[in-house]
């Protein structure tokens, strides 16, 4: 008879009691995650959770005023200390709440600058997602020559996680990725996460959409209060009746 167990993939991210403070302010404690190579994983939960905090200190990019203690194995390295920039060079990329793109800059200039990185390494082929990206966000072919500031809401959305992909990164975390668009555009973003699986990379998707989220992930954490409350595979999560209480209510299907 076949271990199951053990022929799962050893987690690509794994998190042990990692806890941040802002001052004297402790925003997450003990929180423990793993993600396994081509899942995506989600973190759900109200506002002021933690969950940008969780993402950002993954990262290594908390704010000065922030410290974090605990373990953060990255393909089984411990990167706990190590700065963005290597984090980065290691595989991991954020797609941040705010976007961050150059808004008088191409939309291909960006894509460009997301693989920066591998061009600055030496890599030939530094440009080689570009195709495949365009493939994934037909509209963004279209306005490949249009500056990025001109953009709508989701168009700007799908050019964060398109800059990303260009970085051929083994951990793409996206912070909110729903957040401000509209019903029509939501729709279409999660069925553009659901296809990354395709891609092979894992994905951390912090997100306050949960039925969204839980639709489109293998397994989910539900974040309240800093702390993690529940967790579970998402199809298992999405009938959990205290997470159908609190975050799905009445609202209907992405479908």
């Amino acid at each position: 008879m076949t271990n199951v167990t053990s022929a799962m993939p050893a987690p690509i991210l794994r998190v042990d009691g990692l806890s941040v403070r802002y001052g004297k302010v402790e925003a997450l404690h003990g929180a423990r995650i793993e993600v396994r190579p081509g899942q995506i994983v989600s973190v759900i939960g109200p506002n002021g959770a933690g969950k940008s905090t969780l993402l950002n200190a993954i990262m290594g990019s908390l704010p000065v005023t922030g410290s974090a203690q605990g373990e953060i194995l990255f393909r089984s390295r411990d990167v706990s200390a190590l700065p963005v920039e290597q984090r980065v060079a290691g595989g991991m990329c954020l797609v941040p709440e705010k976007r961050e793109l150059f808004a008088t800059m191409t939309v291909e200039d960006n894509l460009v600058l997301g693989a920066y990185r591998r061009k600055k390494a030496g890599e030939r082929n530094y440009l080689d997602q570009l195709d495949p990206v365009f493939g994934l966000f037909p509209r963004l072919k279209e306005r490949r020559k249009q500056a990025a500031g001109t953009l709508s809401g989701g168009e700007r959305q799908m050019l964060a996680v398109g800059r990303a992909l260009m970085g051929k990164p083994d951990l793409l975390m996206l912070d909110e990725p729903s957040l401000g668009l509209a019903p029509l555009i939501v729709k279409e973003i999660f069925h553009i996460i659901s296809a990354l699986r395709e891609t092979g990379v894992a994905t951390l998707l912090i997100e306050q959409n949960a039925r969204a989220a839980l639709q489109v992930s293998d397994y989910g954490y539900v974040l309240e209060t800093g702390e993690l409350a529940l967790e579970g595979a998402a199809a298992e999560l999405a009938q959990n009746p205290r997470v159908i209480e609190t975050y799905l209510g009445l609202t209907k299907k992405i479908a």
